[in-house]
């Protein structure tokens, strides 16, 4: 029996038209390498495919704002507790999902400063010749209150490079363009050609926590609710802690 091309292409269209519809996540760069690593055996879980946006949460926040449609966030809490807020996130679904603090990250193979205590931290940042981080970033708050209550802002910010878009700190410190990079710890850890020196010490740490929930559009409730279940299952507590985060269960 001859089987025509277009018989073929319709036959593929049938098939692709009977597959669950793809859930569209927006999720924060600080919790990226989680859903990476995760995102295969998420999608076999709920049976359907994730498209994921990755990006500062702020910034997809705005986009949100502007009317752009999403099935799942997963973002700072502060931007998923504004959406909450607005009626985009039903309130019944946002969750906890981790923490993360700052740390400092350096070029692969280039001397690890001491930022072992306060004082050591304080003596890093004034000798540094540059340091970076994203401008929209979730941590440039708590790192520019480490600087305040050093008592160093003054003179921390003519090496300041703030960076834009989210990202770009850790490739500039990758390529040498500057000496180091303040982020989340969960932000250095996967980036290849960048180290982490380690966490703040812990009288100045602070933390940016993560919240999943699911849209008040989304396309498929059941199935957006079963994607922030899947990140706050035993699986995903052990993908937060080894990406640098504490797990909220």
């Amino acid at each position: 029996m001859k089987v025509s091309f277009i018989g073929i292409i319709f036959g593929a269209a049938s098939l692709l038209a009977g597959q669950p519809a793809p859930i569209h996540a927006i999720v924060s760069n600080g919790v990226r390498a989680v859903v990476e690593d995760l995102q295969a055996q998420c999608e076999k879980a709920i049976g359907h495919s994730l498209t994921v946006e990755y990006s500062a949460a702020a910034l997809l926040k705005q986009k949100v704002d502007a009317g752009e449609p999403f099935d799942v966030a997963l973002l700072t809490t502060e931007a998923a507790d504004q959406l909450i807020q607005e009626g985009k996130i039903t309130a019944s679904s946002g969750i906890l999902l981790a923490r993360v603090g700052v740390g400092i990250g350096i070029r692969a193979g280039a001397p690890k400063p001491d930022i072992s205590t306060p004082e050591a931290l304080k003596r890093t940042l004034v000798n540094a010749k540059s340091i970076t981080y994203a401008k929209e970033g979730a941590a440039r708050v708590l790192i520019e209150k480490i600087y305040e209550r050093l008592g160093i802002a003054d003179q921390i910010k003519p090496k300041v490079v703030l960076q834009s878009p989210p990202g770009n700190p850790q490739t500039a410190v990758a390529d040498g363009q500057v000496e180091m990079v303040m982020t989340l710890v969960s932000e250095i850890l996967p980036v290849k050609g960048i180290e982490l020196v380690g966490p703040v010490p812990k009288e100045l740490q602070s933390y940016v926590s993560f919240r999943g929930g699911v849209s008040a559009n989304a396309k498929d409730a059941e199935a957006s609710r079963a994607v922030v279940k899947f990140f706050t299952s035993a699986k995903a507590a052990a993908a937060y802690k080894a990406r640098g985060l504490e797990p909220a269960r």
